[in-house]
């Protein structure tokens, strides 16, 4: 049980969506019939929480729907960091579309895969009534909890993402940027040769490395499939 245990629950609900579903019908079964049907972002994160045994430490052994109830807990355990500054892998990072930045003005929440800079990568429930990767930025983030889980700490953040996409084009790209990536894949296992140059061989390790992580498989590396490639669990 770990940070990778509670964030490998997340990903594989990734593609859930509508309600009620087994998310949903899960809370309701201990909770009432009620919340087949209400927001289920913070019902998604109970749901890893209980499957990854990481329950007590993502939830103070309780089930919650309503963020705000949740985030007030994790201060009141010492564990709440307003802002998005240090916020790392396995965070539970709460959010506020208007802007807020007070608990009481809390309206989502998500689990912490990875950061890149100003990016913060996610995995969330009840975004467009699905569980669906996300990428955030400090302006709607009202802060995290730290859960303190059994396990291991989190991974190194990954590289900052240099600011392109890597796509099939002619001229083909080029660049550092293209070798860091193409070397982290080989690290990953991946039979790729890092020789700076974005080609065929390059775009089709991409989109089964997308597949294979539940991502957009677009064979094309913005900033969600580069986090990926340093935070997501090599399998």
């Amino acid at each position: 049980m770990s940070i990778d245990t509670m964030i490998a629950a997340a990903e594989r609900t990734l593609g859930l969506t509508g309600r009620p579903n087994y998310i949903t019908q899960d809370y309701a079964a201990r909770d009432g019939a009620e919340f087949l049907s209400a927001a289920w972002c913070d019902e998604g994160v109970t749901y890893w929480a209980r499957q990854s045994g990481e329950f007590t430490a993502a939830c103070f052994g309780a089930d919650y729907a309503y963020t705000v109830a949740h985030a007030q807990r994790f201060a009141d355990a010492g564990q709440w960091h307003a802002g998005a500054g240090g916020i790392a892998r396995g965070d539970v990072v709460f959010f506020s579309w208007s802007g807020g930045t007070t608990i009481d003005t809390i309206e989502h929440v998500g689990i912490v895969t990875g950061t890149s800079g100003s990016y913060v990568y996610t995995v969330e429930a009840n975004t467009g009534d699905q569980v669906a990767r996300r990428v955030r930025t400090a302006g709607v983030i009202v802060g995290y909890g730290r859960p303190a889980y059994s396990g291991a700490q989190p991974s190194p953040a990954a590289p900052a993402w240099p600011g392109r996409t890597f796509k099939l084009t002619s001229p083909m790209i080029h660049g550092d940027d293209v070798r860091t990536w193409q070397q982290r894949m080989h690290d990953r296992g991946w039979n790729i040769v890092a020789d700076g140059w974005y080609g065929s061989a390059s775009a089709s390790i991409c989109t089964q490395f997308q597949r294979e992580k539940g991502l957009t498989a677009d064979s094309e590396v913005g900033p969600i499939t580069w986090a990926a490639a340093w935070t997501t669990p090599i399998t």
